[in-house]
């Protein structure tokens, strides 16, 4: 990787990004692309092609715009291997953007999950929404 800052964003701000091609959290997606490291770990990505397959999508994305979305993001992305656990969220699912961040040494994570946003920050990650992060400079 290079000296750009790592960013850690959530499954939901993918999924939006998707679906919604000019709202906050795409332009978010974008920012964190243009200004540094997108992490993203097996788990995350699994979980984004999950939901991403779930058939009340179907209206809004064709399958040939979600195939090219995934294989635009996995050309975007920095895999992390997780070798450090994290047990720290009251949503035990979420422990693993938390992990993510720890593994890859990430300047922050962006979410609008209030089980991830009430432990900002996290070992000195900041943990900020998607607002608060286009706001940055």
């Amino acid at each position: 990787m290079n000296n750009f800052p790592n960013y850690v964003l959530d499954t939901n701000i993918f999924v939006s990004a998707l679906l919604f091609k000019n709202s906050q959290p795409r332009q978010a997606l974008d920012k964190a692309r243009h200004q540094g490291n997108i992490l993203i770990s097996q788990a995350i990505w699994q979980e984004i092609i999950q939901v991403l397959a779930r058939p009340k999508f179907e209206k809004y994305v064709t399958a040939i715009e979600r195939d090219l979305f995934l294989g635009w993001l996995a050309e975007s992305v920095n895999f992390i291997e997780i070798s450090k656990t994290i047990v720290a969220c009251r949503d035990a699912k979420d422990d693993k953007f938390l992990e993510l961040a720890v593994n890859g040494d990430a300047e922050l994570i962006v979410s609008g999950d209030e089980d991830l946003l009430i432990l900002n920050p996290f070992q000195e990650i900041a943990i900020v929404t998607v607002r608060q992060f286009l706001e940055m400079e």
